[in-house]
């Protein structure tokens, strides 16, 4: 191998060294107060069969929750082109203001819980730009509705918008700079929360477009291309970094939006059965998931998976996790 080559395959060699060691090598600093919330999705309450308003209350009543992440859905709201119904995002935004619970406030076409993006039927007919204007008409409706809740304390606008996930359309940008824009020229006092996938690149296209990343962080998962369950290699200095390189090259601040609470199998919940939800989620997993969190040095986690918990307790008479997850609200205060 000639001198010239050689020097660049050590160089890369060294650079891979270097890249690894900072990704994988080192233990974060716990951060001194973090802040538990969870996410609530209507949609996936009422298909574990589940009276939604009631797993709703739970949350703020038993579980004692005082940060939600919360969903309006196009396709619930907006059943008819033009016709509004309201009456479930009132319900969950009015019972939050009532326990001085702070909302994080997801809106747009491609939000949590499958197939990612919940569009109404009536837009089956339209072109992309008819349906993006429509989208952008929706945000509106929804913005001016709840911007003067003292509820709420961000807007998410999408759901990872550049993961190619889910039954949607390819990532567009300049179609997110829009609703971004949109967003802010009607609440210039919230900051908005855009959204990567934790395990997945860096961050920085998220922090390009919002003041604040959103990201995941998922644990045991379910491979569909490889028909087998997978447990991330990452260790928590891994999301320690890249938090760290977004707010020091970038400025921003860094969040867990999605922390696995829940099982992820071949198949939607409901349809999977117990003994196969437990490959990826049971009380051990949940609580060494709660630990993987406190050594990432992040202090912000939202809880994915508080249908499921209240499903387990209420219909298989399991409330482990429920009770497990109650310890970390009453340790918050």
């Amino acid at each position: 191998m000639h001198r010239p080559k050689k020097m660049i395959f050590l160089i890369l060699i060294i650079l891979i060294a270097l890249t690894f060691c900072f990704f994988f090598v080192g233990q974060p600093k716990p951060a001194e107060n973090i802040k538990w919330g969870v996410v609530f999705s209507q949609k996936h309450s009422e298909l574990f069969g589940l009276d939604w308003k009631e797993n709703y209350l739970a949350i703020l009543d038993d579980l004692k929750v005082k940060h939600l992440k919360i969903v309006a859905y196009w396709d619930l709201i907006e059943k008819e082109p033009g016709v509004y119904d309201f009456e479930g995002m009132d319900f969950q935004v009015e019972e939050a203001e009532k326990r001085g619970v702070k909302l994080l406030f997801v809106l747009g076409q491609k939000v949590p819980r499958w197939p990612e993006c919940h569009f109404p039927g009536w837009t089956g007919e339209l072109t992309k730009e008819e349906r993006n204007q429509r989208v952008l008409e929706f945000i509106e409706k929804v913005v001016l509705r709840y911007r003067d809740s003292e509820a709420i304390e961000f807007w998410q606008v999408e759901n990872e918008p550049f993961f190619i996930f889910g039954e949607c359309p390819p990532p567009d940008e300049k179609f997110l700079r829009k609703e971004v824009d949109l967003v802010k020229s009607l609440d210039n006092e919230r900051q908005i929360v855009i959204t990567e996938s934790g395990e997945l690149l860096l961050w920085f296209k998220a922090a390009r477009f919002g003041d604040i990343v959103g990201h995941t962080l998922y644990r045991e998962i379910w491979v569909s291309e490889l028909k087998r369950y997978f447990n991330y290699p990452f260790p928590p200095v891994f999301y320690n970094r890249k938090a760290w390189l977004v707010n020091k090259f970038v400025g921003k601040e860094v969040m867990c939006v999605e922390l696995q609470a829940e099982p992820w199998g071949p198949v939607l919940l409901y349809d999977l059965p117990l003994e196969e939800q437990e490959k990826t989620m049971d009380l051990d997993q949940f609580k060494k998931n709660i630990s993987f969190a406190k050594r990432t040095g992040i202090d912000t986690f939202y809880l994915w998976g508080s249908e499921w918990w209240y499903w387990m307790k209420e219909i298989h008479k399991d409330d482990a996790i429920w009770k497990e997850a109650q310890k970390l609200f009453i340790l918050e205060k």
